[in-house]
């Protein structure tokens, strides 16, 4: 299987201060990856490189390959707006703008199309349908998107990325801010995304790590420790410091 998107070495600085220290990892299509590791190992540091969200965090320094279909991420040329509708992210807050769920969905495809009425409509619906969402909203797509719950919210946000069709999906930590029965209408609607899109996903929650990933990175320090497919990598993990943090020794 081609990965579709492929890190080599990477390392990242905050000054002087090395944050990241070499991670490779390759990413197939059609699956989940977990990043997971005790705060402050450099996992949601990482996954900000991908589309390139750190580059709005002054005195950084980035360095190593990020190929994504055949092409440099980090390349001058590279167009920023076109780069993040095709990685978009979820972030560990809901954070939908402050007006309809149709403006919400809407959005990026209003800035980057010119879609008519009718293909907007059905755009909305197909989005909200694979959130799966579309069933506790379709009646109040002119409320404000913030007036629902946080579950909803964050379904809402996963419908607006959806909307412009990206390959690859990122998520910072997107269950934590939310009680478990969102957290599991969230993981199962990841799931049934995962036939059709690439994920990625930052999370200190390790059950939900061995639920929904296929392949499962651990890092710590900055470093990359393992990567294996998530049932070996929880059961007969190769490193002892792996084994310590997945046994609640420390993080």
């Amino acid at each position: 299987m081609t990965a579709i998107l492929t890190t080599n070495n990477v390392h990242l600085y905050y000054g002087e201060k090395e944050a990241l220290k070499g991670v490779s990892l390759a990413y197939d299509d059609n699956s989940i990856t977990a990043l997971i590791g005790p705060s402050g190992c450099g996992k949601s540091t990482y996954l900000r490189c991908l589309n390139r969200m750190n580059d709005l965090i002054p005195n950084i320094r980035i360095t190593g390959s990020f190929n994504f279909q055949g092409t440099e991420i980090y390349a001058p040329d590279t167009n920023l707006v076109t780069l993040r509708r095709q990685i978009g992210m979820v972030f560990q807050q809901p954070n939908p703008f402050p007006f309809s769920v149709y403006e919400n969905v809407t959005y990026g495809l209003r800035l980057n199309t010119s879609l008519k009425k009718a293909e907007l409509d059905e755009r909305v619906e197909q989005a909200l349908r694979q959130a799966a969402i579309w069933d506790e909203v379709k009646d109040d797509l002119h409320k404000n998107a913030m007036s629902f719950s946080g579950g909803q919210q964050q379904r809402i946000c996963i419908a607006r990325l959806l909307a412009v069709q990206p390959d690859i999906i990122l998520l910072d930590e997107p269950t934590s801010a939310l009680d478990p029965i969102s957290s599991v209408q969230i993981e199962e609607t990841l799931l049934a995304l995962k036939s059709d899109y690439t994920i990625i996903i930052v999370t200190h929650n390790l059950q939900q790590a061995s639920r929904i990933a296929d392949r499962t990175a651990f890092m710590l320090d900055g470093h990359l420790i393992e990567v294996d497919l998530t049932s070996q990598l929880f059961t007969q993990p190769a490193h002892q410091e792996t084994s310590d943090y997945i046994n609640g020794k420390f993080g």
